[in-house]
């Protein structure tokens, strides 16, 4: 299956595939976090859209486009400098970029997953690539005022990552009562032991690996027993890189990159 990014001339979009890495992942005791295999999993899962330029910008609290403040630094090209153009707190990137999905698949949009910034949050959208013409763009909205927030150039503003769109829709959620399954309530109660001597055996006797101190069943894709149940366990995930388009674009940045202007958001026929 493609992913399709179209580009217009001038279009110089900033898209590489999501790393796993998180600055504040680095920084626990023995970069500890990385021991989630759902955390790293997901903050990989996809492809992300950086900003060409670093800026700040604040809130001032209104409710009106000018309430909101943004300093770009360096020659911002206006096919991706950000805008305030919803108001309501909201901080808007343009995506220089038709995408295009499959039939039957849209695509997930919002901010870089486990990457929070202090005083803004990623507005999150599900849009229908297979068909629509329009771009959208990326929504941050400030949760106080008189607060800079500060993105450094090539930092991720955008995340996506496809969605069959009749997926959800497909599924007959119910409960069940455990005994219900007696294997998956064996396998249960076999971890639920299995994870309790092991931080009884911690205690007693502390391990000097740093490997040591965590049993990795999930991370292995095995269950307490050590069997593993499933062919296509994964410990990492590797989105594929977008392929040059015909003037030989691969997604970095760019010497002198023409202005070309985007849809207007605001407008109605404009994926927002």
């Amino acid at each position: 299956m493609e992913l399709i990014c179209y580009l217009h001339p001038g279009w110089r979009p900033l898209v590489r595939p999501a790393s796993a890495q998180r600055s504040w992942m680095d920084d626990t005791p023995e970069s500890f976090a990385y021991r989630c295999l759902p955390l790293s999993i997901a903050n990989a899962h996809g492809w992300e859209v950086a900003t060409p330029t670093a800026l700040e910008a604040w809130w001032d609290g209104g409710s009106g486009v000018e309430a909101v403040k943004i300093q770009v630094e360096g020659q911002a090209d206006p096919v991706t400098a950000p805008v305030s153009i919803f108001g309501q707190g909201v901080l808007t990137f343009h995506l220089a970029g038709l995408f295009r999905t499959p039939p039957g698949w849209n695509l997930w949009v919002g901010g870089p997953p486990n990457q929070p910034k202090d005083g803004l949050f990623a507005l999150s959208g599900l849009v229908e690539t297979d068909w629509s013409p329009f771009t959208f763009t990326m929504n941050w909205r400030f949760t106080r005022p008189h607060h800079r927030v500060r993105f450094e150039a090539d930092e991720p503003i955008a995340f996506l990552f496809p969605v069959q769109r009749a997926a959800l829709e497909s599924f007959q959620p119910r409960f069940a009562p455990l005994d219900s399954a007696p294997e998956l309530q064996a396998a249960f109660y076999g971890w639920s032991q299995s994870r309790e001597a092991f931080h009884e055996e911690m205690v007693r006797n502390p391990p000097q690996k740093p490997a040591d101190k965590w049993q990795k069943h999930y991370y292995r894709g095995v269950d307490a027993s050590g069997c593993s149940h499933v062919d296509d366990h994964r410990t990492k995930v590797r989105a594929q890189p977008f392929a040059p388009d015909a003037s030989g674009w691969t997604g970095a940045p760019a010497a002198v990159a023409p202005a070309c202007p985007v849809r207007n958001s605001a407008d109605p026929d404009s994926a927002e």
